[in-house]
């Protein structure tokens, strides 16, 4: 039988969850956007509850939980504040679960623990200037020097980067073969001689978020901090990451449809127009019915790729179906719950003129809706 409801221990994180989005993110998701910097006493909370460890091991300082128990946590942080949600994202889905996955004993009980246990925060250094979709266009290099790798390059778009502990970087050992080949990953600290951070790169929306582009000039890292201890397996970490992070963002990309919905539902209860609220009339009442509805199904299909994680089971075009779905169906719910709103949905007042901005990212980051389209119909036996 299949069973589309959370059992009594999800329910219980959920409300947790929302509890914590309500009281603590809520109150401050404004003045951050204003500000563009994410305020660090939250970074510190989030830390402490565990928030940042929730589908590690507790082998690991991990919380234990599952991967749905993340994207519910997810959901909720993103329903009041999209920047939370990928600040959480990253450091969870990218840069952490990789280690996790890939990385040897030693480097999990090095690196994996610090993020896991709340102590450190991870980022995901794969994006370049010149190599977004096109991750094979990558220029970034390491080059082995004895027991060394000197990495050289310019990573763009990594998020966390502000204030990460941990750089999760991606480069070439081998430009003798293709990308795929000859690309490896690499743990770095943030405090390592030759890494800077430029200031956050202007944004239309998560702009709380740490988002920067990172130069890298003659990086020394010690040859055990080879991702998985062999070279050539980079592109490969990378593309893995990228699947997971999917769920990840198909779970912001629900939250930030949800929150507009029900900030859309506040104010039409209480505006009135014409004698009486415009949640009375019928044009507003189906067209909420109709938001509804599509946030419902993505948020059932973010949740179908999740649990096949957790099982175990191949899951990339789950992942990729609910973020093509989530991310267009943030978009297009935003943007009506702005026109419910009318003036005032326009006015940076009111949260779903936010909520709009951020939702658009989500059709862009962890692959275009274009990749997932091509990642969708690639298993579909159509040559």
């Amino acid at each position: 039988m299949i069973d589309f409801t959370l059992d009594s221990v999800h329910q219980e994180l959920q409300d947790m969850y929302r509890k914590f989005a309500e009281e603590r993110v809520k109150p401050l998701a404004h003045e951050m956007d204003e500000k563009e910097e994410f305020d660090r006493g939250l970074l510190k909370e989030m830390q402490e509850c565990g928030f940042f460890g929730i589908p590690f091991g507790e082998e690991y300082g991990g919380a234990g939980g599952d991967v749905l128990s993340y994207v519910l946590c997810m959901e909720e942080m993103s329903k009041v504040d999209a920047s939370t949600g990928i600040t959480l994202s990253v450091h969870t889905s990218l840069c952490a679960s990789t280690i996790e996955e890939f990385g040897t004993e030693e480097q999990k009980q090095k690196w994996l623990r610090p993020l896991a246990d709340g102590s450190k925060i991870g980022c995901f250094g794969l994006t370049e200037p010149g190599a977004g979709s096109d991750v094979a266009g990558a220029r970034t290099v390491a080059v082995k020097d004895g027991d060394e790798y000197v990495i050289n390059g310019e990573k763009i778009f990594t998020t966390n980067s502000g204030f990460a502990d941990t750089f999760l970087v991606f480069a070439l050992t081998d430009k003798s073969v293709p990308a795929h080949k000859g690309m490896s990953a690499f743990l770095v600290d943030r405090n390592t001689p030759g890494i800077t951070v430029t200031a956050d790169i202007p944004r239309m929306g998560i702009r709380a978020a740490s988002n920067a582009a990172v130069v890298y000039e003659d990086v020394r890292v010690p040859a055990e901090n080879l991702l998985g201890g062999v070279e050539g397996k980079g592109f490969k970490m990378a593309m893995k990451a990228l699947d997971g992070g999917r769920i990840g963002i198909a779970a912001q990309s629900v939250g930030i449809a949800q929150g507009a919905i029900n900030e859309a539902i506040k104010y039409d209860k209480e505006r009135v127009q014409f004698g009486k609220t415009i949640a009375s009339f019928q044009n507003t009442q189906f067209k909420l019915a109709e938001m509804q509805t599509k946030v419902d199904a993505a948020r059932l299909m973010t949740w179908r790729a999740a649990v096949a994680k957790d099982k175990g089971e191949a899951y990339n075009v789950y992942a990729a179906m609910a973020k093509l779905m989530a991310s267009e169906v943030a978009n297009e719910v935003t943007r009506g719950c702005v026109q419910l709103l009318g003036g005032y949905g326009y006015a940076r007042e009111y949260t779903v003129e936010r909520m709009m901005r951020d939702a658009k990212i989500t059709e862009i980051y962890e692959g275009t809706s274009e990749v997932m389209k091509m990642v969708v119909s690639g298993s579909m036996n159509l040559k």
